[in-house]
């Protein structure tokens, strides 16, 4: 049966494992529970202390989504904006911003929620009880269990305990429905957390930990990669694996080898698609990174620190002194990431120090689907594109990335200048007959980064099928863009005559941009698209606009520093 939605909104399937989540909700009923904990990790999820404050003061911000309490209301007196607020809601991430406050305020608004959580969810109804929402929710719990009970009375004390084994019995039976990834290291974290912390629900701590390994070896790859090839979420995979790692170790549980291995190919990808500002590249639905998180994580992983790998799931890395440069240099993910893959192939991000500079667009998800279809498209991120056609495309119908572009030549080399990477990929072959291909020379120190994009006819086939392109438009060519995307606090203008842009960024540093072949230089409007945000923000966006009329066009640019910025100039901001 497809797996299209049907009427009603719901897919057969989706239908399914509601069903199979509620009757493992009212089975988990029967749990005997437990009456307290053997051990409690430490509280390693980090909170924002703003978020906390505002929590405090009554304004929910969840998946994009604001909601004003009135005083004293509870999180499950409202109704949901939409699914995306609700999961957030039950997974119970807000509990790390409480925290991170840390005022009477703040744990008592921890208390009053929580408990109000249970008496309208506890039994086993609402949205919450997915394997991967209650996986979350279980660590976070069991995280600040220490805030959470604290002043609390016998009845209250029993009624989270209650519930905290209701959630992990219907976990042991309900996390092998979670998805592959994300969702199930959050489930199997979880219910080793739930095994090793509980008194009486030991016996779930060798499954769990089995299963983990297994998940760990099915779906981290060789070098450290995840399917889905998103940056944030390989993170969070590392966060809960060194989690889960530690707790068992804290409790004197064995850790499997194939969780131990995993971590240690996990750090250094993660450490290869890190910005020199200590942020993530932003590609395929993925974003900076919670503050504080990546540093926590490759902490925990206890894996030395070397010189980066040049590529990691399919991202290439370019360094030059306080510079880096990150390219999507791989074709889009397949698989069921297919629905949150972007048109990113050729596209990079440039970071000078603290400071991003270049940036891809973002994931438009927390903004509504408009958005977060649009964020996709090619034109959303730093590379070329064809008139009206990303390099893959999106389904007309559907949230499917189809028609994917396929990287034909990708190799790094060092140069007499600095590092060399040379890709190509076939994006637009069938539509127009052309090849498009990228070449980038990062300076050994820094300051320079030059880039020369072509559109090539190859073969012969591949050239009639230009020509007929050439003919239905009259010889006007195939218009194309090449998009530079700048970071909201670059302050771009154009300069000598309209035939450069000088940018400046908040530290003080100046980067001037300059290009040569048949091309107009513009600076458009462009939209930046942050997580935690309520809109996008503002930006601009450097546009070279052309036809290509001949079986070969190749336009070239630089990407310097104004020979008057030094070499080390102070940032004036101190943290990005």
């Amino acid at each position: 049966m497809s797996a299209r939605e049907t009427a009603g909104g719901m897919t057969p399937r989706l239908r399914l494992d509601q069903l199979g989540d509620r009757l493992a909700s009212l089975a988990a009923r029967l749990a005997r529970p437990a009456v307290g904990l053997v051990s409690q990790p430490e509280p390693r999820s980090i909170g924002v202390y703003a978020r906390g404050q505002q929590l405090v003061a009554g304004n929910v911000l969840l998946a994009g989504q604001l909601v004003e309490l009135a005083p004293g209301q509870s999180l499950w007196a409202i109704e949901a904006p939409d699914a995306d607020f609700a999961a957030e809601a039950q997974g119970f991430g807000w509990l790390d911003d409480l925290a991170a406050l840390g005022t009477k305020a703040a744990r008592r608004q921890a208390q009053d929620w929580t408990w109000d959580w249970i008496a309208r969810h506890g039994s086993g109804v609402g949205p919450g009880w997915t394997p991967e929402l209650t996986g979350r929710r279980i660590i976070r719990w069991i995280h600040h269990a220490t805030l959470l009970l604290a002043a609390r009375d016998r009845a209250q004390s029993e009624a989270f305990y209650r519930s905290l084994s209701r959630q992990s019995v219907y976990l042991s039976r309900r996390w092998k429905a979670a998805a592959p990834g994300l969702p199930r290291f959050e489930a199997l974290a979880g219910l080793v957390y739930a095994g090793i912390s509980l008194i009486g629900m030991g016996r779930l701590v060798a499954p769990a930990t089995a299963a983990l390994a297994a998940a760990c070896a099915a779906d981290i790859d060789a070098e450290g990669g995840i399917p889905s090839r998103n940056p944030e979420e390989l993170l969070e995979v590392l966060t809960l694996l060194t989690w889960s790692a530690s707790a068992l170790t804290e409790s004197a549980y064995p850790v499997p080898p194939a969780l131990s291995a995993a971590i240690q190919r996990i750090a250094p990808a993660l450490r290869t698609l890190r910005h020199a500002d200590g942020n993530l590249a932003r590609f395929h639905g993925g974003g900076a990174g919670v503050e504080g998180r990546l540093d926590q994580a490759l902490a925990n992983a206890g894996v030395r620190p070397g010189m980066p790998s040049p590529i990691a799931m399919g991202f290439a890395r370019l360094t030059g002194r306080r510079t880096t440069v990150i390219v999507d240099a791989s074709m889009p993910p397949g698989g069921k990431a297919v629905r949150t893959a972007h048109a990113s192939t050729a596209a990079f991000e440039l970071t000078s120090g603290r400071r991003p500079l270049i940036v891809s667009c973002g994931s438009g998800t927390e903004f509504g689907p408009g958005w977060r279809r649009a964020a996709r498209a090619t034109q959303s991120h730093s590379a070329l594109s064809m008139e009206g056609a990303s390099s893959s495309r999106l389904a007309v119908a559907g949230d499917e990335l189809i028609e994917c572009a396929v990287v034909t030549t990708c190799r790094i080399t060092p140069g007499t200048e600095g590092m060399d990477l040379f890709l190509s990929h076939d994006g637009w072959l069938a539509t127009h007959g052309l090849c498009a291909s990228r070449s980038l020379t990062l300076s050994h120190d820094g300051r320079r980064l030059s880039g020369v994009d072509s559109l090539t006819a190859l073969t012969a086939e591949a050239r009639r099928r230009f020509e007929d392109l050439m003919t239905a438009t009259a010889m006007t060519g195939a218009g194309f863009a090449i998009r530079f995307h700048l970071h909201p606090e670059v302050d771009a203008q154009l300069d000598m005559a309209e035939t450069a842009v000088s940018m400046q960024l908040r530290s003080g540093e100046v980067w001037i941009f300059r290009f040569s072949g048949p091309a107009a230089l513009g600076l458009e409007p462009s939209a930046y698209l942050e997580k935690g945000r309520l809109k996008p923000r503002p930006s601009t966006q450097i546009v070279l606009r052309g036809h290509a009329r001949a079986f070969e066009t190749r336009i070239g640019w630089t990407l310097a520093k104004a020979t008057d910025t030094p070499l080390a100039i102070r940032d004036l901001d101190g943290v990005a």
